[in-house]
């Protein structure tokens, strides 16, 4: 019998090792994704791309705000509210910040009664959290009509460093869009819930096969993400 060739390409192939073996995992979906199904590994995927852009954003405020020379405006008075004759500092953003974490609990246990198949429960919780995150757009809005009428814009402020104004709107406004859009998707899958569309595998978007509620869980993970960054917008914004 004739001795087989040694091939170490072909080698290589069949057993592959090193970078070819990661590739490999990645590509088949053997190792990475063996037991997530693809729309929350796309969605995990979004949530990488945007923690690098909003750490990019809060590392130019912190650059902008440690390389100005002129004096950087006092939170505790920028944001204080004057209710009956007393000056609160930071009373709408503490109220603001209590009910987007708060929602953050209704949409844990919306996921939760959603895997026991309780629809009613599930739908009734998702739209709480709605609720309560359509209330902190409204807070937010009612913050930036109180700036913008107190003078302050993207290029100027009228209690110091100009990059206040810009870095403020830029980083609070882009928060404030993915709240908004979190809440609209928060609505069109509570309302299929109610409708048990999960239940009887009804035709649509965002449904998923009969018995499945991982779209709850889908828009669960990006509501955490959103009040997750809020946390730290707060510590580097509003308390520094």
């Amino acid at each position: 019998m004739a001795e087989q060739a040694f091939s170490p390409l072909a080698t290589t192939q069949n057993d592959p090792s090193g970078l070819r073996s990661i590739a490999s995992d990645f590509s088949s979906d053997r190792t990475a994704f063996r037991n997530v199904s693809w729309g929350k590994a796309m969605m995990w995927i979004f949530l990488l791309s945007d923690t690098f852009v909003f750490s990019s954003f809060l590392i130019a405020y912190m650059t902008a705000r440690m390389s100005t020379t002129v004096l950087w405006p006092n939170a505790s008075e920028v944001f204080a509210l004057t209710i009956g004759g007393m000056t609160l500092p930071l009373i709408l953003i503490a109220i603001m910040t209590f009910v987007l974490i708060s929602s953050s609990g209704t949409m844990a246990m919306a996921v939760n009664f959603g895997y026991r198949r309780d629809r009613r429960k599930t739908a009734t919780l998702m739209l709480l959290t709605a609720f309560l995150g359509a209330t902190f757009v409204g807070m937010q809005a009612f913050e930036w009509t109180k700036l913008i009428h107190e003078g302050v814009r993207p290029w100027s402020n009228p209690w110091g460093a100009a990059q206040f104004g810009s870095t403020f709107f830029m980083i609070t406004g882009f928060h404030g869009t993915h709240v908004t859009i979190g809440v609209i998707f928060l609505l069109i899958v509570a309302r299929k819930v109610w409708r048990g569309d999960f239940d009887h595998e009804r035709r649509g978007f965002f449904t998923s096969r009969k018995g499945r509620y991982e779209a709850v869980e889908i828009i669960g993970l990006y509501w955490h993400f959103v009040d997750l960054v809020w946390v730290f917008i707060f510590a580097l914004f509003y308390l520094w």
